[in-house]
């Protein structure tokens, strides 16, 4: 009897085992289908080159594809709205820039850019750098500074959209140098491009991942980059303290956010793969050739970081008196 009840207790320990595994195991299967990747901006832009990659790699690693959907329109907040509303399964995430956290600050949005998703893992930090159309006569930051004075409220800068880090950048300069030029919003990165090569406006603080291409081929004159040091892909481009304007740095952040109530280890197996692939060489060498720095956190880092970020650009916003007309 005592052997029998042994053995009972055995094997429902057993089953309870394999259940609990079974369970667990199911939790971490994602990815069995498709994941769909929102992008809340339009082609060509950094966001959108950045992710793409991601893209490409997940459907690689995990041997299903990772489909890249650009969902531009109303400063990210059209893709965030409809990820927001989306099963926290896995199988819909968004990759995107600080904008997600600024947007809000300056105009009302259906979500909480903090408490209504959950943060994966950051991707990618990257610097501004002020490039110019080259039909303006100017070679270097004094030289576009004195022009800009000559000519108060004639230039246009180009923006992704009004209250983006470009905008927040463009603003910051007015103030930091007296300067006074018209911000010109566009839907994303990728129009504004456009339309600086174009000659319809005159400069832009791009991210340098979307811009170098046209540095290297002549069609946009780098001026400036934010940071501590020289880009490596432009070493000939000196920062903006070198240059002689100390304390103007504005930098962008890239990360994977997924609806709120991911289960914790789905984000963790995101965020495991993600340092698996910008840990690459290959990642490396393709991101700082563009002008990008791997940043890769954990999913509670990530949100450290929104809500310190939150707080910095909440302070430039009310310093700078930035306002985005409903």
């Amino acid at each position: 009897m005592y052997r029998f009840r042994t053995t009972l207790v055995r094997c429902v320990a057993t089953v309870l085992l394999l259940a609990a595994s079974a369970i667990a195991s199911g939790q971490t299967q994602v990815p069995s289908k498709a994941i769909r990747i929102s992008i809340p901006t339009s082609a060509g832009g950094s966001t959108d080159i950045l992710a793409r990659y991601i893209a490409e790699r997940l459907t690689h690693d995990w041997g299903q594809s990772a489909i890249a959907d650009n969902r531009a329109g109303g400063n990210g907040v059209i893709a965030a709205e409809e990820l927001a509303k989306a099963a926290p399964d896995g199988y819909t995430i968004m990759i995107t820039s600080s904008a997600h956290i600024i947007t809000p600050l300056l105009t009302p949005t259906p979500f909480d850019a903090i408490n209504d998703f959950t943060p994966v893992s950051t991707l990618a930090t990257s610097e501004n750098i002020l490039v110019v159309n080259p039909s303006l006569p100017v070679h270097d930051l004094k030289e576009f500074i004195a022009y800009a004075k000559s000519k108060p409220g004639e230039l246009n800068y180009a923006t992704g959209g009004a209250g983006t880090l470009a905008h927040l950048a463009g603003a910051l300069f007015e103030i930091m140098t007296g300067v006074k030029m018209q911000q010109v919003p566009y839907k994303s990165g990728g129009p504004a491009i456009t339309d600086l090569l174009g000659g319809h406006v005159q400069l832009y603080f791009a991210v340098p991942i979307s811009i170098m291409p046209h540095i290297k081929s002549g069609g946009v004159r780098p001026i400036a980059v934010t940071g501590t040091n020289r880009l490596v892909a432009l070493p000939d481009v000196p920062t903006f303290t070198q240059a002689g304007l100390p304390g103007f740095d504005v930098k962008y952040w890239y990360g994977i956010l997924a609806p709120k109530g991911l289960p914790q280890d789905i984000a963790t197996k995101y965020a495991n793969e993600i340092r698996t692939i910008l840990e690459s060489p290959e990642a490396k060498q393709r991101l700082v050739g563009q002008g990008m720095d791997p940043f890769v956190s954990s999913p509670k880092d990530m949100l450290a970081l929104e809500r310190k970020e939150t707080e910095m650009y909440t302070n430039i916003i009310k310093t700078a008196n930035i306002r985005i007309q409903p």
